[in-house]
């Protein structure tokens, strides 16, 4: 069995948490994110090979013992075979002792195999990181994070991580993705790029998941505020690709600037009444450039 999980960093907040593990829970996305970073694209792992799995394991600190949660655990199976394990942590920010926590993780997994009479398997963690400011190395590893003497180096075993920076990863292996992912994956490298996003064709199969992760991880909750205004709607109405998540977006920034505008114009009335303007009022309400130096003069814009 080859066990993928997802596990995400201490440090990030809970409704990033969630979003994450909804989204990656999801066994077609989950085997889509290993298949193209680990295999290349190579289809090795199938969907319905692979079972959920608890994520809890725990560790011990000063007599205490703390518990620790991968957010996603996954076991892929090859009929009643177990073939590895797999883990993804998923981070917002550089993390230089990341391999102090995933050795964490991964020896939890290595020493519930200690006991068991089944075949002993592989365990392996990579990160999946979704900023852009660091651009973060591709691999970190046990010994950048320790003060090694000299005299011990040759004795102390390393631990590498293998990190994927999805705001950079090329266009060709963003095209791999086949699931909701690709569609995550085309967003942050179209933000890095040109800081703009022009949304492909694709039909989103996890709606709600995919705007959730999108707002938390991209800080932009007009997605999720899109899936909210549109849930109600039938199959016909509601949103199927990102272009009906833009849409509604940009209607619903037009309802807000024509409601700002509105507010503006009758602040802008109730000043020239007040002040007996009566000309101004018509020629306010006539005349665009006219109100604008207006509202800029009252100071009711900057």
């Amino acid at each position: 069995m080859l066990e993928v999980s997802v596990t995400k960093g201490g440090d990030e907040v809970a409704e990033k948490d969630i979003a994450e593990k909804t989204l990656e829970g999801y066994n077609d996305v989950f085997a889509d994110i290993a298949n193209v970073l680990l295999f290349n694209g190579r289809r090795l792992i199938k969907p319905d090979d692979l079972e959920d799995q608890t994520p809890n394991s725990s560790y011990k600190v000063d007599g205490k013992i703390h518990g620790q949660e991968r957010d996603v655990a996954k076991a892929w199976r090859n009929g009643t075979i177990r073939l590895a394990c797999i883990g993804t942590e998923n981070q917002t920010r550089v993390d230089k002792l990341m391999p102090l926590r995933i050795i964490g993780y991964d020896g939890a997994e290595y020493r519930s195999q200690y006991d068991s009479k089944e075949p002993k398997y592989p365990v392996v963690t990579f990160v999946l990181y979704f900023g852009t400011n660091p651009k973060w190395d591709d691999e970190i590893s046990l010994r950048d994070c320790l003060e090694i003497p000299e005299e011990l180096k040759e004795y102390v075993n390393d631990y590498k991580v293998k990190i994927f920076s999805v705001a950079y990863l090329p266009k060709e292996k963003v095209e791999q993705f086949t699931s909701d992912f690709r569609i995550v994956a085309d967003y942050f490298v179209q933000q890095r790029l040109t800081n703009d996003y022009v949304p492909n064709p694709q039909t989103i199969d996890h709606v709600k998941e995919t705007l959730e992760l999108l707002s938390v991880m991209g800080d932009d909750y007009r997605f999720i505020e899109a899936y909210n205004e549109n849930k109600e709607k039938s199959a016909e109405g509601g949103i199927h690709t990102m272009s009906d998540a833009l849409n509604t977006i940009i209607g619903r920034e037009t309802e807000k600037a024509e409601k700002k505008g509105v507010d503006l114009m009758a602040k802008l009335v109730k000043i020239l009444l007040a002040e007996k303007k009566y000309s101004d009022v018509e020629k306010a309400s006539d005349d665009a450039e006219y109100r604008d130096k207006l509202l800029k003069e009252y100071k009711l814009v900057g």
